[in-house]
């Protein structure tokens, strides 16, 4: 047990805790870069859903009459699943950054005929490479950083989805991207050169290797269109939503989909990307229940919160995934901004509780 020799401020953790939680977030940034951000991140559903499933048990049975309820939970989902080892902004970003450094240093690593800038290709293990995994390692320390910060002075959105954002523009910024991107098209969001499948020029690539790419590359080509991007919302909304009512877990839906991603990354190309709906749908729920009283409101008011959230990742990739040479994952976006527009209405009254926000 460190002894609490300095208090860090801000962050509020004693020194010694803190440097424990550093080496552990250089090893698990390292992990993403070695595993690949989107492998990286399918393991963290499968954590997250081993710690929900096991609180949801502990919940209902006393087999384990020693061991507080949500203890396990706690250390399984909060510890692991949400952090140094399998944390989205540990892990997950970890893998990004590596993208990015490898589409800017290693063009010719695209085995599997990547068809966008190699620097959005999330679904590679780089394996043990070592300077590959000191990106990993050293934007896992950063994503880890700007998650205490923001946890630390109560800023009132989800600060690991905030930390994937931040630390996937700071990568662009490092290895030499546009930060957002010139649009091809008729503004940032218009998805009309893709449906055309208009070419980037070669004057206005992002790095050399990259020639002969498509002028708009949405994050998802087969969930990008409003339509549908509204209808998985409400599909998606609706069943995390159904889950936390049934279970109390809002991260239960949201481990679900993150396990889902197994099959995209092995190829199955029309599998959707829900976990940002799942999440907020459970959310929405939680939120109704107490003004509404009603399992039903609550349900739908989980769609239209999902729906919301489904939309709100689609604008954000248009505008910032779309245009440049690297991933900035919408969902992360998404859940960033509409959980900080339920932390304020719920600082200022208006709603009874923020979700799973600590304020």
């Amino acid at each position: 047990m460190f002894l609490p020799l300095q208090t860090i401020p801000v962050i509020g953790m004693d020194l010694g805790a803190f440097v424990l939680l550093l080496i552990a977030a250089l090893a698990g940034g390292a992990l993403g870069a070695a595993l690949g951000a989107l492998p990286a991140f399918v393991f963290t559903g499968f954590v997250v859903f081993l710690g929900e499933g096991l609180n949801v048990l502990q919940s209902q049975v006393s087999a384990l009459p020693n061991v507080p309820k949500g203890e396990l939970a706690v250390g399984i989902t909060g510890v692991i699943g949400f952090g140094a080892v399998t944390g989205p902004h540990i892990a997950f970003a970890g893998g990004v950054a590596a993208s990015a450094y490898v589409g800017q240093k290693y063009p010719e690593m695209n085995p599997s005929g990547w068809d966008y800038h190699l620097g959005k290709n999330i679904t590679e293990a780089y394996g043990t490479k070592p300077d590959i995994l000191a990106v990993g390692a050293i934007f896992g320390v950063l994503g880890m950083l700007i998650n205490q910060l923001a946890s630390g002075i109560g800023l009132p959105t989800d600060g690991i989805a905030l930390s994937v954002f931040l630390t996937a523009m700071i990568a662009r910024l490092v290895f030499g991207y546009p930060l957002i991107g010139k649009p091809a098209g008729n503004g940032y969001l218009d998805m009309g050169p893709f449906a055309r499948e208009e070419l980037r020029d070669q004057d206005d690539d992002v790095h050399e290797g990259n020639a002969g790419r498509l002028a708009v590359e949405p994050w998802l080509p087969h969930q990008y269109k409003w339509a549908g991007v509204t209808a998985i919302g409400l599909v998606g909304g609706v069943l995390g939503g159904y889950i936390w009512l049934k279970t109390g877990s809002i991260f239960l839906g949201y481990a679900i989909s993150a396990m889902s991603l197994l099959f995209l990354n092995l190829g199955v190309e029309k599998i959707p990307v829900t976990h940002h709906i799942t999440l907020l749908g459970s959310v929405g729920a939680a939120i109704a229940i107490p003004m509404f009283g009603s399992p039903v409101a609550a349900i739908i008011a989980a769609g239209i919160v999902g729906a919301l959230s489904g939309l709100a990742g689609e604008a954000s990739q248009r505008i910032f995934y779309s245009h440049s040479g690297t991933h900035v994952d919408p969902p992360a976006m998404a859940i960033t901004f509409m959980m900080f527009i339920i932390g304020v209405l719920y600082l200022v009254g208006v709603l009874p509780n923020a979700g799973y926000l600590g304020l």
